[in-house]
């Protein structure tokens, strides 16, 4: 299934811009999204929070994303995995969430097979059982004219790739090495991406590729 990378709707006499899919994602240089260990207990694993790092103590240019980016999202999409993490009682909070100290509300699709029984942040989680692709288009329905974000894990996201339902893939890329973790990408199909914007700050570089 491919989404036409500029889809509008007719609506109220005028052509309305519908949302835009964008997968968005912090990797390492060496291509890992987690360090070693991930998990409930671990968070992001060995060294993995520095990940984070660009969004956690912003300079003006990380800011500017943040922001940028948080402003313009209707709906949040992920994975099981990671939303157990943030439903945890570490997880999000008032201070810290979506978007980090922004802790931005936005709705949460989260694809799962399996919801579990006792959800934490209830009042902002809906559970997707029928794939990627039947959340994606749930999140755009739902977004209107903003953007809807899959902001992990990266299963999730390359799932969402080779399903040809993301737009924009955007990635901030942390200056350090893992070593080990979870991967942004295995056995992907070959593909050319197009580089639209790329923009560094002290602590990462903010790039954006043009997928459909």
């Amino acid at each position: 299934m491919r989404w036409p990378a500029d889809r509008r709707a007719a609506g109220g006499g005028k052509e309305q811009v519908m949302a835009k899919v964008i997968a968005d994602i912090t990797v390492s240089l060496d291509g890992f999204v987690t360090g070693p260990g991930a998990g409930l207990e671990r968070g992001l694993g060995v060294g993995g929070d520095a990940l984070h790092t660009w969004a956690l103590e912003p300079d003006a240019i990380d800011q500017a994303v943040l922001e940028e980016s948080v402003g313009a999202t209707g709906v949040v999409i992920m994975g099981r995995r990671l939303f157990d993490i943030i439903d945890a009682p570490s997880g999000w909070n008032d201070e810290m969430g979506y978007g980090a100290g922004l802790a931005a509300e936005p709705p949460v699709l989260v694809v799962t097979r399996n919801p579990p029984d006792e959800v934490r942040l209830a009042d902002r989680m809906t559970f997707v059982v029928d794939g990627i692709a039947s959340a994606v288009a749930k999140g755009i329905a739902m977004a209107e004219d903003r953007n809807v974000v899959i902001m992990g894990g990266g299963e999730t996201i390359r799932r969402a790739i080779e399903a040809d339902v993301v737009d924009e893939l955007r990635l901030h890329v942390a200056p350090l090495l893992l070593g080990a973790g979870t991967p942004l990408f295995t056995d992907a199909t070959p593909r050319t991406l197009r580089q639209i914007h790329v923009q560094a700050s002290g602590h990462a570089t903010h790039l954006t590729y043009r997928l459909n």
